[in-house]
């Protein structure tokens, strides 16, 4: 098991909610969830890979679902922190769309970092609460980051007035589609770093092309 991979999944290095068993314990399961997967993991193995006893397990997580939760939201808070991080007062829209569709296609297409997402869609019928709290705190997130970073460019004169939360949620959908969605469905491995360029810098310059103010 690639360690790096695994750290990947769990929450952020130092985060001031994480304790060192706790991460412990996350990492831990992550692994046994790549391996096994949601519904055929148990308790009982998660102790063992976390090398803690299931008493301990349970005074951090009383569930399976609440362990995996908060996987999910050590992800989505990886994202949020690494990812969406915009400078309001950077006006070269080119640079910032294309280092946010790189990193962001990046993260999406690690090799086991799709894993967790499959499981939230296997579930998401009968476990919609979380769902919904993937959505709100992953997609809908960085939607509303990249609409409020827009929003500026556009009071500043740079880009011209748009619906900036649709156009943000298209710019996102548009570097994964022929990057992210063929590995979400096992149709294709992950990119290369040519075809990340190709896609990214395709939708960077359909963006510029429909929304940036001329000089």
């Amino acid at each position: 098991m690639d360690t790096q991979e695994t750290r990947s999944l769990s929450a952020p290095e130092g985060r001031s909610s994480e304790g060192p068993k706790r991460r412990q314990i996350i990492d831990g399961a992550c692994r046994v969830f790549l391996e096994r997967g949601f519904d055929a993991a148990s308790m009982g193995e998660i102790a063992r890979e976390a090398g803690v006893s299931k008493g301990t397990l349970y005074v951090y997580f009383k569930s399976k679902e609440e362990l995996f939760e908060a996987i999910v939201e050590g992800q989505c808070s990886l994202q949020g922190e690494q990812i969406f991080a915009f400078d309001a007062n950077d006006r070269d829209v080119e640079a910032v769309l294309t280092r946010l569709g790189d990193a962001f296609v990046r993260f999406m297409c690690r090799t086991r970092g799709i894993s967790p997402l499959r499981t939230v869609i296997a579930i998401a019928d009968r476990m919609p609460e979380l769902g919904a709290k993937f959505y709100q705190s992953g997609p809908a997130r960085g939607i509303s980051t990249l609409k409020a970073y827009l929003e500026g460019q556009v009071a500043a004169g740079v880009l011209k007035p748009h619906d900036c939360e649709v156009v943000a949620a298209q710019f996102i959908d548009s570097c994964l589609s022929m990057t992210f969605k063929p590995m979400l469905f096992n149709a294709a491995g992950p990119p290369t770093d040519e075809q990340i360029s190709r896609v990214v810098r395709t939708a960077v310059r359909t963006f510029l092309s429909a929304y940036k103010q001329a000089s």
